[in-house]
């Protein structure tokens, strides 16, 4: 009898690569291009050529046999094996996610779906350059290292030979998720719904099925932010001046003076911040700074709303360029610090007593200026809504609003930014959703939300039957009873 498959192709992709090494030592050796039949004898595939010769399009070609064991399936040039099945449980308990249910069937079909991403973005000429991934990688053996305590902990825990290697073997599956994820991307990137088939969708939706949504609140913010002396600023800026002279006229290393005195993340990787675009979320200035220099060039120091930087230009390719910076912070005074907690304590106080409006004062007197304009309105930037689901918001700012009623005042608190910048704030509840069944009018925007991730889906698994059809697909024969949700075995 069949044994039935649900669909997995949906569960998030694991983005943290940190999880693929857990409980397997040997997952990111390099794979094998080739296709193993049901007596598990494996083929070499023809599309694997040397540098200079023209790739074969079709992936339906003969292949040469050779021996292989516990294989589950081949998809184009990329194999699943039998462990990877056991992995995948493993994988999906540490995310959270029940596997009482979940058949190999069902992870097997998973599996066969990421590979044909992969070999897709082969065939689409996918590329994703190892100066986009290093950071990531950088980033996940810090905090390795900081978990275990050394690099040599690390490095034996993961037995592994040298630290290189891990780094080699995490590059590897960090690529291999982002391939799997911008190809699935791109399938739908040009998706859109239509009014008509949003209220379409809605009105398929039997009544006592209609989604429930959680309890949402509306948050505006008031923000005071000490004031940094013109000592501190100047002496912040005469130190960046020093730093430059040593590299620009020293001929000293703008990277080895990164890591000694930069003070944020990017410092342990000597400042770099590679492959910047002039689209990236990045402040206008430090863009228009990094972006009018040569290569080789190093910056004047200037400011953003972040700190104070120096930029140096390690490469520049098209329209891409790698970055290095070192950023400082002047230093607060403890009079500065009391100054500001005062101001803000008379703002609240203004507020409280109806001297003034919530509104009017954080357009008056609030220091923060995304949300000033807007009478401190919060936007949530998930989805750039002003709602926030109370079950999925910021711990912090969670924290202070849920036990608020409607237009109450919070106490105030002090925040600090990954800067490491402190700020004095207090908050109100302008608006509370409670949980109910969803509404046409009221939740638009959330239904619309639904309709196109319908969509997409069906545009994914028709994209998916398509290109199994033109892809090389072997199946061993112990799961080809599988009743997968696609059509792997094609029958």
């Amino acid at each position: 009898m069949p044994l039935k498959t649900r669909i997995l192709k949906f569960i998030p992709q694991n983005n943290i690569a940190i999880l693929i090494l857990l409980f397997a030592q040997t997952f990111m050796v390099a794979q094998e291009v080739i296709a193993v039949d049901s007596t598990g004898v494996a083929r070499e595939n023809p599309l694997v050529v040397t540098a200079g010769v023209a790739k074969e399009i079709d992936s339906i070609l003969p292949f040469k046999r050779f021996k292989a064991e516990g294989v589950s399936a081949v998809i184009g040039g990329y194999v699943v094996l039998d462990s990877d099945i056991d992995k995948s449980y493993l994988e999906f308990q540490q995310n959270g996610v029940s596997v009482e249910e979940v058949t190999r069937c069902e992870l097997l079909g998973k599996l066969m779906e990421d590979k044909l991403y992969l070999h897709q973005a082969e065939q689409d000429s996918i590329i994703i350059s190892d100066a986009e991934i290093n950071p990531q990688v950088d980033q996940l053996v810090e905090y390795m290292v900081g978990q275990l305590g050394s690099e040599e902990k690390v490095v034996s825990y993961y037995r592994k030979d040298n630290l290189l290697q891990l780094k080699n073997d995490l590059l590897k599956a960090k690529r291999e998720i982002e391939l799997a994820k911008r190809m699935q991307a791109k399938v739908v990137e040009n998706i859109e719904v239509t009014p008509e088939e949003v209220s379409v969708f809605f009105n398929s939706i039997p009544e006592d099925e209609r989604p429930v949504f959680s309890a949402e609140v509306e948050v505006a913010q008031i923000v005071v932010e000490p004031k940094v002396s013109k000592e501190a600023t100047q002496a912040v800026i005469d130190r960046l001046n020093e730093l430059r002279e040593d590299i620009v006229e020293g001929g000293s290393s703008f990277a080895t003076k990164a890591v000694l005195y930069s003070k944020d993340g990017a410092a342990s990787r000597g400042g770099l911040l590679p492959s910047m675009r002039r689209g990236d979320p990045y402040a206008k200035e430090f863009k228009d700074v990094a972006f009018s220099l040569l290569e080789g060039e190093v910056s004047e120091p200037f400011s953003t709303e972040f700190g104070f930087h120096i930029l140096k230009i390690d490469k520049i390719r098209g329209q891409e360029i790698d970055v290095r910076h070192i950023i400082l912070f002047p230093e607060l005074t403890n009079a500065a610090i009391e100054k500001a907690n005062d101001r803000i304590k008379k703002i609240r106080s203004s507020i409280v007593n109806d001297s003034i409006t919530f509104d009017r004062a954080a357009r008056l007197y609030s220091d923060d200026a995304t949300t000033r304009n807007d009478g401190g309105q919060l936007v949530n930037p998930s989805n750039l809504d002003t709602r926030f689901d109370l079950t999925k918001m910021d711990p912090t700012l969670s924290a202070q609003v849920y036990n608020l009623a409607q237009g109450e005042v919070s106490q105030i608190f002090v925040d600090q930014d990954r800067t490491g910048k402190k700020t004095f704030k207090f908050l109100t509840l302008t608006n509370r959703y409670e949980e109910h069944p969803a509404d046409f009018v009221k939740d638009y925007e959330k239904i619309k939300s639904l309709a196109l991730r319908q969509k997409q889906i069906k545009t994914i698994e028709q994209w998916q039957e398509k290109k199994i059809k033109d892809t090389y697909v072997n199946v061993n024969q112990d799961y080809k009873e599988c009743d997968f949700a696609s059509n792997w075995v094609k029958q």
